[in-house]
This record gives C-alpha cells, structure tokens and sequence, in this order.
C-alpha cells in the first residue's frame, strides 16, 4: 500500500491506483485545476467516505510501498482527469472510476 500524504493526514490507496492518480493530480495542478478526490477508506478503518480538496495550494506527498512503478493504463489516466472535471470532482469509490478491463 502506497500512502497519499497532505498537510497534515494520510491516506492509504493501492500502489497501482496510487500511480495513476499521482500522474492525474500532476496533470489538473499544471493546468492550474482545483477539483475534489473523494473514496471510501478501508473496512478495517470503519470511516465513511472522505474527500479531499485538491488545488496548486496543497502540499501533496506520494508514497509507494514498491521500488517499481506500475504498467501505466493511458485509457484510465484519461478517464480519471474527464471524471474529476465533473460537478463531484474524482469519485475513487465510483464503479465509472475504476480500471478499463483489456479487451
């Protein structure tokens, strides 16, 4: 498990999606976008959902468990930047977020 860290929490997301979402974050902030990421944290944790604003302001730090970095899907890169463009931002626990399956 990789780690997301802001100012002054942490968050725990699979290294894969980690990956791909650190290249989304670097994407919306080089075009000066503000969006919101929101997820349900793990069962173990009992939390309900969070979210997270995300603008050019907020120190962000990625954190991988593994050495290497994963096979990168370009087709959820660019579904994940068009969703978090949407009225509720990026939606991580929403079925439309997660990985195209190879056809």
């Amino acid at each position: 498990m990789g780690v997301l860290h802001d100012d002054q929490r942490s968050f725990e997301f699979e290294d894969r999606l980690l990956t791909h979402l650190q290249i989304v974050v670097g994407v919306k902030l080089r075009r000066s976008e503000c969006f919101s990421l929101s997820w349900l944290p793990g069962r173990e944790t009992g939390a309900g959902r969070q979210s997270l604003w995300i603008s050019t302001g907020t120190p962000l730090h990625f954190e991988f468990n593994g050495s290497r970095v994963p096979a990168l899907n370009r087709d959820w890169i660019e579904l994940l930047i068009r969703e978090s463009g949407g009225g509720i931002g990026l939606n991580l626990s929403d079925d439309r977020s997660r990985e195209p399956l190879a056809v």
